[in-house]
């Protein structure tokens, strides 16, 4: 009897398992709603991409309709019913004693009228409406992506860096390093966080010459203050996983600490940081909002969702909601999105979720 042996590889190959983000890839894919979000988190970085190059909403600050111009499924507002307001007439009449500035006025119409034929004709309607200047919203709101999509984003990024970097030093070593990093924790944590906010603010628009104010100098702000939440979760998950079996097993065959903590211990609380990094997006976008209105946002040269909405506020009272409405739904659309993206990130990366399997 005759007996026929796999070859080695082909038992190896057998018997491996997918890596860590293969598997979680391979759950990810098995997401509807995950894959539904992360094409509308791709859609959104285009468009973030096409108006940082000026493919789209390049314009943007151009007058192109009417002041207040209403959105096209409205149609055009209609025609002052008041009309001009007559001028009394006569020979003994003395119009600079009704108006000072009178005088001027024929001059001003003779020189208006050289310009008049240079100028293109506003539109009455704009798809999305216009603001008081006549900017079309949806391009404002497209270029306000840009901005408000990137501070949110890389403000996160940033913090998030700075608080798991912390956190599992923290977790990792504890003793004195612990001990020290615990007390810049509590300083921050002391302080409540729009102070600390402005404080950072009043330190970097004095710093104009080193960092610009505008979109960076936000990213800076939010990073350097938002970082103590995700601090402390790193903090307790690295000091709960560095004595478990695996961390164990990994230094006794002679893995160095860098190695533990970056391959071994960082994956399996990986679904802890992109939850908290899904939340600090939300939160900057609404912290640049808050930001643009007090005038610490970004410059005047420059639109994002913030300085929309605050915009808007004057625009609303007289009943003109467009702008406060575009900006919103680009908002809801994108958070939300992203929202859902990271949750079944975080579903898919999840190592209670991998024996399932």
């Amino acid at each position: 009897m005759t007996t026929t042996t796999a070859p080695v590889g082909a038992t190896r190959g057998a018997a491996a398992s997918d890596g860590v983000w293969a598997a979680a890839w391979k759950r990810f894919r098995a997401d509807r709603v995950g894959l539904a979000s992360l094409a509308v988190v791709l859609a959104f970085g285009a468009l973030v991409i096409a108006a940082g190059l000026g493919v789209v909403a390049g314009n943007w600050q151009k007058e192109v309709g009417v002041p207040n111009a209403p959105p096209t499924l409205l149609g055009p507002r209609a025609a002052d019913p008041i009309g001009p307001i007559p001028v009394p007439d006569g020979p003994n009449v003395d119009l600079s004693a009704i108006d000072p500035l009178a005088p001027q006025y024929e001059a001003w119409a003779a020189r208006a009228e050289q310009y008049r034929g240079v100028e293109s004709p506003r539109a009455q309607t704009l798809p999305f409406g216009g603001d008081r200047l006549g900017r079309d919203v949806l391009a404002k709101a497209i270029k306000g992506a840009e901005v408000s999509i990137l501070v949110g984003v890389l403000a996160a990024i940033l913090a998030t860096l700075i608080g798991t970097a912390l956190g599992a030093v923290a977790g990792f070593y504890g003793g004195r390093v612990g001990d020290g990093l615990e007390w810049v924790y509590n300083v921050f944590t002391s302080i409540p966080g729009i102070l600390l906010i402005f404080t950072f603010a009043a330190v970097l628009n004095r710093a104009d010459a080193i960092v610009p104010k505008g979109m960076w100098t936000l990213v800076i702000i939010l990073g350097l203050t938002g970082w103590t939440g995700i601090y402390r979760l790193v903090r307790a998950e690295f000091m709960k996983h560095v004595v478990r079996e695996y961390v164990r097993a990994a230094e006794a065959i002679g893995a160095s600490a860098t190695s533990r903590i970056f391959r071994h211990i960082l994956p399996n609380v990986s679904h802890v940081v992109l939850v908290q990094l899904s939340i600090l997006v939300v939160g900057f976008i609404k912290a640049e909002v808050i930001l643009s209105y007090l005038g610490l946002g970004v410059s005047v040269d420059q639109v994002s969702w913030g300085t929309m909405l605050a915009e808007a506020q004057s625009e609303l009272i007289l009943g003109h909601w467009w702008q406060l409405a575009t900006a919103t739904m680009f908002m809801a659309v994108f958070v939300t999105a992203f929202s859902l993206f990271t949750d079944a990130l975080r579903d898919a990366l999840d190592p209670k979720l991998r024996g399932l399997e």
